[in-house]
C-alpha cells in the first residue's frame, strides 16, 4: 500500500473550537501544542491526568459522544482504545471535519509533523507517519541551526511586506527582492 503524500500547512486555530477526546499524557501534549497555537480547546474524557485540569481549557469527565463534534474546527483523538478511536474518526469523517488519531495514521485525515518553534519561526518535519521518532531526531537537527539573529530577521521581513508590496508589482519581483535581503543579511 503506497504511504499518503500529505498536503503540508500551517493552520491558524486562534479561537478554532477543536476537540481532543482522552486524558492521559499524550492527549496533554497535543492539548498544549493547541493551546499555544491559540485554540479553544475541549478535552472530552472519563479520566485526565491533573496537569489537564490545571489547563485553560473546557474539560469534560465522561465519555465521548457523537455530539460532541458539534461546531468543531478539528478534532484529536488521543485514547489508548482503538474502538473510541475508530469511532471519532468515523464520525469526523461524516461530518468532514479534520480528525487526527494519535499513532494511527489509517485514522487521520491529518496528521501532526515534529515542530521547533523559536519566535515566529517554525521548523516542522513529517515522515507521514512512517517514525515519529525519526522526524522529532531531523527536527531537534536543523532546530540547532535556527539562531536569534533568525528571529530579528523574520521580524524585519514581516514589517517590509506592505513596502515591498507597494513597490513592487508582481509576485516575482517581490520574491527575488526578499531572497536578495535574506541573502545579504545571512551572507548566503
Amino acid at each position: 500500500m503506497a504511504m499518503p503524500r500529505y498536503y503540508m500547512a500551517c493552520l491558524d486555530l486562534t479561537g478554532r473550537s477543536v476537540l481532543v477526546v482522552g486524558g492521559g499524557p499524550v492527549a496533554l501534549e497535543k492539548v498544549e501544542g493547541l493551546l499555544a497555537a491559540g485554540a479553544d480547546v475541549t478535552v472530552v474524557a472519563p479520566e485526565v491526568v491533573p496537569e489537564l485540569a490545571d489547563l485553560d481549557l473546557m474539560l469534560d469527565r465522561r465519555t465521548y459522544r457523537t455530539a460532541d463534534l458539534a461546531g468543531r474546527f478539528l478534532v484529536v483523538a488521543a485514547t489508548s482504545t482503538r474502538a473510541v478511536n475508530q469511532r471519532v474518526f468515523a464520525d469526523a469523517e461524516a461530518r468532514q471535519l479534520l480528525c487526527n488519531v494519535v499513532d494511527v495514521p489509517d485514522l487521520c485525515s491529518f496528521i501532526l509533523p515534529a515542530v521547533h518553534r523559536h519566535e515566529p519561526i517554525a521548523i516542522a518535519i513529517s515522515t507521514g507517519g512512517a517514525s515519529p521518532a525519526l522526524a522529532q531526531y531531523l527536527r531537534d537537527q536543523i532546530a540547532a541551526v535556527v539562531r536569534p539573529e533568525h528571529a530579528e530577521l523574520a521580524h524585519r521581513l514581516r514589517a517590509l511586506r506592505p513596502w515591498a508590496k507597494a513597490h513592487f508589482a508582481t509576485y516575482e519581483e517581490r520574491k527575488a527582492y526578499f531572497a536578495g535581503v535574506v541573502a545579504k543579511e545571512l551572507g548566503a
